[in-house]
């Protein structure tokens, strides 16, 4: 395709997908941190996943289990041998976050739809809000897969190491440290801002175009290369809650096809509040 991906196969584009809304072997799901948004109108025949209810565990600060996400599945229709097709509200970086947990359980086939939500509704394509049911499946898999997963005690040793570069998604306000979250939101979370020692400052809008949709490989590759983020390394991405952090990992790992990325899901609501983890400003 014109935009050279290593993996072009993990995206579908509108015309695409108003094509197969019909399909028995795909569901298309929107997640949303607001299910207003959902319920406000979707694409046809499209599910609606609750990020924080359905994708993270309810008592512990954890992703949903392995339990937990076959239930989920289940519950969707969704089976082994499914396409899942994800997309989210205007950003889809909550859809790339279930698209990293998905292949962090190890869902086979699944996809983002390119442009996402804000595509598709520029574009004058229909939406309802009638919320679709589907016969229950039941859902086994893989996984974990924890080659695409960093955690704390994984990154502690590596700060500053040669090899590993971090990158930190986030504003330059949250890098450094001036705001704990993005303006529109409530400043909570960490008890410390900052980034982590070495972190380079590579705002996750900056991989898309206006209209939602992912630049050209080219184009990535010299956005990530200008900071040395290069496919040599081990490259560890977060954010705040590790959301937009998703969506860098999958450009990085499936667009630009690098082998060893990982997403620091715990990110700078957990960094920032550990007591003695280095800190930058």
């Amino acid at each position: 395709m014109a935009d050279n991906y290593a993996h072009p196969e993990v995206l579908v584009d509108t015309e695409w997908a108003a094509k197969h809304l019909k399909d028995s072997k795909i569901r298309f799901v929107e997640v949303d941190v607001d299910f207003s948004v959902y319920e406000s109108g979707h694409i046809p025949g499209a599910l609606g996943w609750h990020w924080k209810e359905e994708l993270e565990t309810q008592i512990r600060r954890n992703v949903a289990s392995r339990d937990e996400l076959q239930d989920l599945l289940s519950r969707s229709g969704i089976s082994p041998d499914t396409t899942v097709v994800l997309y989210g509200d205007s950003s889809n970086w909550f859809a790339a976050y279930a698209f990293w947990l998905l292949k962090y359980h190890g869902h086979n086939d699944v996809r983002l739809l390119n442009g996402g939500r804000q595509k598709w509704q520029a574009e004058g394509r229909p939406t309802t809000t009638e919320r679709p049911t589907y016969p229950r499946a039941a859902y086994s898999g893989n996984g974990p897969d924890s080659s695409i997963r960093a955690l704390r005690d994984f990154i502690l040793p590596r700060v500053s190491q040669a090899g590993v570069v971090l990158v930190d998604v986030r504003s330059p306000k949250e890098y450094k440290g001036e705001l704990l979250a993005p303006e529109h939101l409530p400043q909570e979370g960490a008890q410390r801002g900052g980034h982590i020692p070495g972190a380079r400052n590579i705002v996750w809008s900056e991989a898309v175009r206006e209209d939602g949709t992912f630049k050209s490989a080219d184009e990535l590759r010299a956005l990530y290369g200008s900071q040395d983020v290069t496919p040599d390394k081990e490259v560890i991405a977060y954010c705040r809650i590790g959301e937009r952090s998703s969506h860098t990992w999958f450009v990085l790992k499936y667009l630009l096809g690098y082998p060893h990325v990982r997403n620091y899901d715990g990110s700078w609501t957990e960094w920032g509040s550990l007591i003695d983890a280095p800190i930058e400003r």
